[in-house]
């Protein structure tokens, strides 16, 4: 614990770069302050603070400023997560979710996790990928669903759910008639799918597995609403990719020769002191996600998975 003092002491000068006014903030004496900050260099074997007219850090004391914030968060997270528990209590649990998740999806998770963790309020938050895994770094959500690949250095990987993607196209189209498409089959039509901000890694690996087999989209439009996307492939500008068929009349869902395009998705959380319900959710998730009689659950790979590519090759 002393430690952890010695730190919080070093964070109050680093910011001051006064040890003056450091000491007055932390309400002690400035010769006391001095003695710890020479021990805790002396315990490290660096020198943190040049001191001459004016204080300034050391490229040591810079390493150890950005180590010490993070690791004094995660103990102050830690110890107040423990007292909750200790009493009974427990945060909220904040996760995001892809927008394309459908409406009865997201009632089925927040029911079932509900049934099983009734003392916890599940925050569910609408966000693309790339919005999650930035939330997820600064610790600003507890858990989120991405759509894989992704990078997940420092994150704890749930159950994967595994689930082939088919086409979508309206009604009148001259492919509508067949039974089922090959990827080849959609040359010269456009594509309508989410914007690469949203995830980038799914969206190279889609992209590239079309051109493997014989698609390269005449143009691309983006959309991020279900409702959006609907309206550009009624209005003829392209096909769109989803898991399922729609129950919309004027267009019609095809599946794909092979099952070549599929969609990879897992709830995530920080590996480094976790919301206590984390992976209960994604265990929770991933039977809903993976319960439409077409997904398969895929256990996560073990060792560091940066963005590995979930799309069959030929």
């Amino acid at each position: 614990m002393d430690h952890l003092r010695s730190l919080r002491y070093f964070l109050v000068v680093a910011e001051e770069l006064h040890f003056g006014r450091a000491a007055e903030r932390l309400g002690i004496a400035q010769p006391p302050l001095s003695q710890r900050i020479k021990r805790l260099e002396a315990e490290l074997h660096a020198t943190l603070f040049e001191r001459g007219r004016r204080v300034t850090l050391t490229e040591a004391g810079e390493i150890l400023r950005a180590e010490a914030r993070d690791l004094l968060s995660r103990w102050d997270r830690m110890t107040t997560l423990v007292a909750k528990a200790e009493r009974g209590e427990t945060d909220a649990l904040r996760a995001g979710v892809p927008p394309e998740v459908p409406g009865r999806v997201l009632a089925a998770i927040l029911t079932a996790f509900a049934d099983e963790c009734p003392a916890v309020r599940l925050d569910l938050q609408e966000l693309t990928t790339a919005e999650q895994t930035r939330l997820l770094a600064d610790r600003s959500l507890d858990a989120g669903l991405l759509q894989l690949p992704v990078d997940v250095v420092g994150l704890e990987l749930g159950p994967v759910v595994d689930t082939p993607l088919g086409v979508v196209l309206p009604r009148d189209s001259p492919l509508a008639r067949r039974a089922g498409l090959a990827l080849a089959d959609l040359a010269g039509e456009g594509l309508v799918h989410a914007p690469r901000a949203a995830a980038p890694g799914s969206y190279d690996a889609l992209l590239r597995t079309c051109w493997e087999h014989g698609f390269r989209p005449a143009a691309i439009r983006h959309a991020r609403n279900p409702e959006f996307v609907l309206g550009l492939v009624l209005a003829g500008h392209g096909v769109a990719f989803e898991p399922a068929a729609r129950k919309e009349p004027r267009v019609v869902w095809r599946p794909l020769d092979g099952e070549v395009l599929r969609t990879r998705m897992a709830f995530a959380w920080p590996a480094a002191s976790p919301h206590p319900q984390a992976a209960t959710l994604a265990r929770l998730a991933a039977t809903v996600l993976g319960d439409d009689g077409v997904s398969r659950l895929v256990p996560p790979a073990p060792g560091p998975r940066p963005w590995d590519v979930f799309y069959e090759r030929s």
